[in-house]
């Protein structure tokens, strides 16, 4: 059990204290790594404090990353590590994909990670990472058209962001792409839609197999472009539909 007495005259109810003593008692080992918390309503009656507060505190040890949630499982203990703290800070920023600029402010980290996936890719790509990105190539075609065009399209992409062999850049991109092609409003003409997209991937697959590294560079920046700006909504017409004015 955890050693951290807290003194009765201490402020002990505020997210800030809660989690500062949760911390302090996972780096002494009373919450060995990978072992559950306490529950909420425990660390309720530990720190007087309400469950709304308590909840607050926990996502702030996710934040720092000394603890990782799981669906519908409590909160286990962990030590900082980059992934997981780019994971609890990731959790909370999902929550902003709601809004627009929020979310091409996001897309447009999405471009810069993956022009610069593509560039180093056409650099330096050895077999076996030309090899596994052919095979998601092809699944990609092989989905053309079908629900799973999605999967296989975040599977394609992420195979190239390997080749960089950054788990930084590796992480970030799996936290939000999945997240942001989710929330991306669905086409008119999804076969179509599918085709462009596969046809654009062929290309820089053939260019990261060239060697060619402006053209996958430059592939993949009109690529990702085109499909963000594909999915804008057109704007609203005038009650009558008649042009606007000229001024």
């Amino acid at each position: 059990m955890p050693v951290t007495n807290t003194s009765d005259t201490a402020p002990r109810n505020t997210p800030d204290v809660i989690a500062d003593a949760l911390i302090a008692d996972i780096r002494r080992g009373g919450f060995p790594p990978d072992t559950p918390l306490p529950t909420e309503r425990d660390l309720c009656e530990r720190f007087s404090a309400s469950r709304p507060t308590v909840r607050e505190a926990l996502a702030q040890l996710q934040m720092r990353g000394y603890a990782i949630s799981g669906a519908g499982k409590r909160p286990r203990a962990a030590l900082p590590s980059i992934t997981n703290v780019l994971k609890g800070a990731g959790d909370h920023i999902r929550e902003i994909f709601g809004d627009a600029e929020s979310g091409a402010h996001l897309e447009q980290m999405r471009q810069f990670i993956e022009t610069g996936a593509a560039r180093e890719a056409a650099k330096r790509a050895d077999n076996t990472q030309l090899t596994k990105l052919k095979c998601a190539l092809e699944e990609n075609f092989d989905a053309i058209g079908t629900a799973h065009f999605a999967t296989t399209d975040i599977a394609f992409h992420r195979a190239l962001v390997s080749v960089v062999g950054n788990p930084i850049i590796l992480a970030l991109h799996d936290m939000f792409v999945s997240t942001m092609i989710a929330h991306r409003p669905p086409t008119d003409d999804a076969m179509r839609y599918d085709q462009i997209a596969y046809e654009e991937h062929r290309q820089i697959y053939q260019a990261v197999l060239d060697g060619e590294v402006l053209t996958a560079t430059d592939v993949m920046d009109r690529h990702l472009t085109r499909s963000y700006r594909a999915r804008l909504q057109a704007p609203r017409l005038s009650s009558n539909g008649d042009d606007p004015p000229q001024h």
